[in-house]
């Protein structure tokens, strides 16, 4: 299946003006291990946020409610659409476990740093920004709308 199919599907089982456009269609994470690690925990219900770096969007890209987003595994496959909730931006040096453990991926907010300090140094360095303990950070919280299994 296509993200183009996904996305027609969506659209016709769940009644959505058909000339709705979804806003991205994308992984998660720098390496097909953890990409695909995350998205079992967006399907399982256990990630339901994500966190990127201001510097990595341009201002029309920057997440809004209400955005919907295709989420694929690492090869393409298009597993789940996503409906953007919330967005704040944080600086990261004032992170909570309160917030971060929304993503599903920690358990304590040292191991939330310690894997987003990775994360943001190499994306950084594919995007053009550097990592800062105070870089500010978009935190998106959203809810899976519709999944293939």
């Amino acid at each position: 299946m296509t993200a183009e199919q996904l996305w027609q599907d969506f659209l016709k089982i769940t009644g959505r003006d058909p000339r709705t456009k979804y806003t991205d269609c994308f992984y998660f994470e720098l390496s097909e291990r953890l990409a695909n690690d995350l998205l079992a925990l967006v399907l399982a219900g256990k990630k339901r946020a994500t966190a990127g770096s201001l510097y990595a969007y341009t201002p029309e890209e920057i997440p809004k409610p209400g955005d919907l987003s295709i989420v694929t595994d690492w090869d393409g496959n298009p597993r789940c659409v996503i409906e953007t909730k919330e967005v704040r931006v944080i600086p990261f040096c004032e992170m909570t476990f309160e917030i971060c453990s929304r993503e599903g991926e920690d358990d304590t907010l040292e191991s939330w740093q310690t894997g987003h300090r990775r994360f943001f140094t190499e994306d950084g360095k594919e995007m053009g920004y550097e990592f800062t303990e105070d870089m500010p950070v978009i935190f998106e919280d959203f809810e899976v709308v519709y999944r293939v299994d």
